[in-house]
């Protein structure tokens, strides 16, 4: 099967698979790994204290791979300024920037003239639009099957993408509920050159960051094991469900706006869960997709399964 599409020529990679910006997880030993495999690796930049940090994690993947990978910018999420860990992307010359969680255009217009490829997440059709319309490379879109942030339309993948495919001449990458060969298949159906995935891999050995005891509540998740937190804030998120993300529920029903939650949604009680495998006390992203993980292969394993499978299924429908 040829996976040439027009996201591999813009990016360089084999595949079309693009790892996502995994808040405090997403860093070199991963993104390497991914790149290293033919896909496209990201490290998230704003989960990184300082412009060091995220300097030192730029050229310790260079040691890892030869490839092309990313740096991911949740702008929206953090209350932090970007524009100096930005200024560091542009100086390490990375091959490409992606955006998320927030207004691209500030991003998107410090990376101009650099060279740089660039993406942008997005969770609606004018969103999309808007992003062509700012000068970027490609979109993500992802629907209300992914986990972490979405949009608050609540719309599903199956919907979204071909709606955006529609809508914009820029290359689309589908993202929420993608893990496998089919799902790669399915976004191909869609429209979609390639697909976006986070949840997959952090049940991979190579998220090194992530705690044993998350790795198995994502084997462990049925269909029904995500919720929605943060949405009475507008800024709607899915996690894996306990009774942290309970007492959230119970809270936001109150309605009393971000100061009543903001100790209980922040990033410390997300480390918790994810690095001190507290499930109790803290909470953990997983997209529904998690349902349909089953092992926790190393990233080339999981890049072999995915291309067998979606060979087998472009086979069956020659």
């Amino acid at each position: 099967m040829n996976f040439k599409t027009r996201v591999t020529e813009l990016f360089d990679i084999e595949y079309p698979v693009i790892q996502g910006g995994l808040a405090y997880l997403a860093y070199s030993d991963l993104a390497g790994a991914v790149s290293n495999a033919g896909g496209l690796g990201q490290i998230t930049a704003m989960s990184l204290e300082n412009p060091d940090e995220l300097r030192k994690e730029i050229q310790k993947i260079r040691t890892i791979t030869d490839k092309p990978f990313g740096v991911n910018f949740a702008i929206g999420q953090h209350g932090r300024r970007f524009e100096h860990m930005v200024e560091v992307a542009v100086e390490e010359k990375v091959p490409v920037i992606s955006v998320t969680g927030g207004n691209p255009k500030g991003v998107l217009d410090m990376v101009k003239g650099n060279g740089i490829k660039t993406l942008v997440l997005v969770a609606a059709k004018r969103q999309a639009q808007k992003a062509e319309e700012l000068g970027a490379d490609a979109v993500m879109v992802v629907g209300h099957d992914g986990g972490g942030h979405l949009g608050r339309n609540d719309i599903g993948t199956f919907v979204l993408t071909p709606e955006v495919v529609d809508s914009v001449s820029i290359p689309v990458i589908a993202s929420g509920g993608i893990v496998d060969g089919r799902g790669l298949m399915a976004a191909f159906s869609l429209g979609a050159e390639g697909i976006e995935m986070g949840t997959r891999f952090i049940a991979t050995k190579e998220c090194v960051d992530a705690h044993e005891k998350y790795k198995q509540a994502i084997l462990e998740a049925k269909e029904d094991s995500t919720v929605i937190i943060k949405r009475s804030i507008g800024a709607p998120a899915r996690a894996l469900k306990n009774s942290w993300t309970e007492k959230i529920l119970e809270m936001e029903k109150l309605n009393q706006g971000y100061e009543s939650i903001k100790d209980y949604i922040s990033g410390k009680a997300n480390q918790r869960f994810i690095y001190d495998g507290d499930l109790e006390n803290g909470f953990g992203w997983a997209g529904q997709s998690a349902v349909r993980i089953n092992d926790v292969p190393t990233v080339r394993e999981l890049f072999d399964h995915m291309i067998q499978e979606a060979e087998k299924i472009s086979s069956r429908w020659s």
